[in-house]
């Protein structure tokens, strides 16, 4: 993949993150580097806090934990209770406390949604087919 050669100073503490994150994937630290430039650059104008760093930092996880982060899905109840919400709108108004309670499903199911999709991602950098996430298919 054409690109720019980049030379900048890290802090030796955030080196030796990047090459232990390397090792662990028997990676090459520029590969690594690069992957975790190119994950938090999309988040910059993202969402706010902790799941930006968090998606950032999904950068330094294993093809494992990745995938698992691709296959991750809110919990039945809480779908069903959104579901139930979203029903219940559709007929009257929602009371306070239901609303409160919708919108806050509604942002775990979209946090849910950028973990997975920044997991398929980083998981399509790396090589894999991300088609069907049940499979471990390195591209050749």
């Amino acid at each position: 993949m054409p690109g720019h050669v980049v030379t900048i100073m890290l802090p030796e503490m955030v080196y030796e993150q990047i090459r232990q994150a390397a090792e662990r994937t028997h990676r090459p630290v520029d590969a690594v580097l690069a992957e975790a430039v190119t994950a938090a650059a999309p988040v910059m104008d993202a969402p706010p806090g902790s799941l930006r760093s968090a998606l950032a930092h999904m950068a330094y996880l294993n093809d494992a934990a990745l995938w698992q982060a691709a296959r991750t899905t809110m919990p039945a109840e809480q779908r069903e209770r959104l579901a139930t919400l979203h029903d219940k709108q559709q007929r009257e108004p929602l009371r306070t406390e239901e609303r409160t309670e919708e919108q806050a499903l509604l942002a775990l199911y979209r946090e849910t949604l950028l973990v997975r999709g920044q997991a398929a991602i980083l998981l399509r950098q790396r090589g894999y087919d991300i088609s069907d996430p049940q499979e471990f298919t390195p591209l050749t």
